[in-house]
Order: structure tokens, then sequence, then C-alpha cells
């Protein structure tokens, strides 16, 4: 896909990993819609801020009228509540579905009319190496991010013959509000961002973008315990 000449809508493009695909798409020559809840609060040179909720039906129905020149999207949105799958408010976990996953797929079937009248295009998801592995202190995540995964699956193999690619990125920890919390070593999200375009520029059907997600990944056939040392006593 040739992304210089491409109109681009990004979820969640208020900040962080958002924010950094909107400014490395921008750079490309890319038209970009900058989409947040709120849209004042997106403040990147070149893009044109709208409004989108991926929790919200109307809000979602709203911007695929208003932005009805997109050849790819990028759903970036998401949240993580760290919920405990024993003792966590299911609230928080029903919240973290409603917005990877459900989100996501609203976003999908509302812009592959779109994508499709535009003559073909592309869809990149955000998902996490946590799509493929599962912490007990954010259990509920690490479930939303695997459902999202499956998902990605189902509709590129949907879309495959309708002239529209689906790419899934997989990263660990970024630099980014969202892995404040966490003391551990964190990509830069432009490096995510650029490493995740270029996949899709290259019509990739996944974007491993740092060594966890990359280590994980080749252990997938290794079973449990190769994934999960304390169990392999």
């Amino acid at each position: 896909m040739d992304l210089s000449s491409s109109t681009a809508l990004i979820t969640g493009a208020n900040r962080g990993l958002g924010a950094a695909f909107a400014r490395d798409l921008v750079s490309r020559g890319a038209k970009v819609y900058a989409g947040a809840r709120d849209p004042a609060s997106v403040h990147i040179d070149g893009v044109i801020p709208v409004r989108v909720d991926t929790t919200d039906p109307a809000s979602i129905a709203a911007v695929a009228a208003q932005a009805g020149d997109v050849t790819l999207l990028v759903n970036n949105a998401g949240i993580a509540r760290d919920v405990d799958l024993l003792t966590g408010d299911l609230a928080d976990a029903r919240a973290e579905i409603e917005t990877n996953y459900f989100g996501t797929l609203e976003m999908i079937r509302a812009f592959v009319p779109v994508l499709e009248a535009n003559g073909g295009g592309a869809i990149l998801n955000v998902l996490s190496v946590l799509s493929w592995l599962s912490s007990p202190d954010t259990g509920g995540y690490c479930a939303a991010k695997s459902a999202e995964w499956s998902m990605t699956n189902a509709v590129r193999a949907q879309l495959a013959g309708r002239g529209v690619a689906v790419t899934g990125l997989h990263v660990g920890l970024m630099a980014t509000d969202m892995a404040a919390n966490f003391d551990a070593p964190k990509s830069n999200p432009a490096d995510v961002a650029r490493l995740a375009l270029d996949g899709v520029a290259a019509g990739a059907y996944e974007v491993l973008a740092d060594d966890l997600s990359r280590h994980v990944q080749a252990n997938l056939s290794s079973g449990v315990a190769a994934l999960y040392p304390s169990l392999a006593g």
C-alpha cells in the first residue's frame, strides 16, 4: 500500500501511540483524520481532528459518514483496567472487552464499506504481546486482546479477496500513559508506529515490534510450560 497517497483514520490519536501514528503518516504525505473522544485534545500539525468514541455506535456511524475517503483504518483506541479475573470488578472487565474487542470490531464493520467504495485499502489493529501471554494482574486486558487477535485473524481471512488487507501489531511495553506504572524497558512509540506502518505498506499480516513479542510468538508452539515457567514444575 502506498501510504503517501492514503487517507487514514486513527482512533485514540490524541496521545501515545495514536499520536505517533498520526505524526508518522503526516510525514509520509498521508491525509490524516485524528480521532479522539474530545477532538480538542488533538494537538498535531497537519491532521483533521474528528470525534469518535469506539464504545458509541452512533459516534462510529457519524465518523464513517464524515470520513468517507478513508483508505487506511488504524484501530488504536484501547483501555487497560488491570483486572484480576478472580477478584476484580467485572464492570472493568466488561469495559475492556467493549473497548478493545467490540470497539475495534464495530469500527471495522463501519469502515469496510468505505474502504471498498474507495477501491480497497488496509486495516491496522493495535494488539499486544498480551494477545498471546496472560498475566494474573491484567487478566481482563489479556482476555480482551486475545479476543481482538482472534477477530483480527477472522476478518483478515474474510477480507482477503475484497481488496482490504489486515495487519495486526504486537508490542510489549511502550513509553505511554498506559504503561506509566510499569518499571521495565519500554519501546519508543514513534519507533513502534514506524515499524507498524512499514508493515502495512508491505502488506504484512503481523508486525512484531519488539524482542518480547518475537520471543513469545516463537514459544507459542512449545506449550504452556514454555510460556509460564512457574507452571513447569
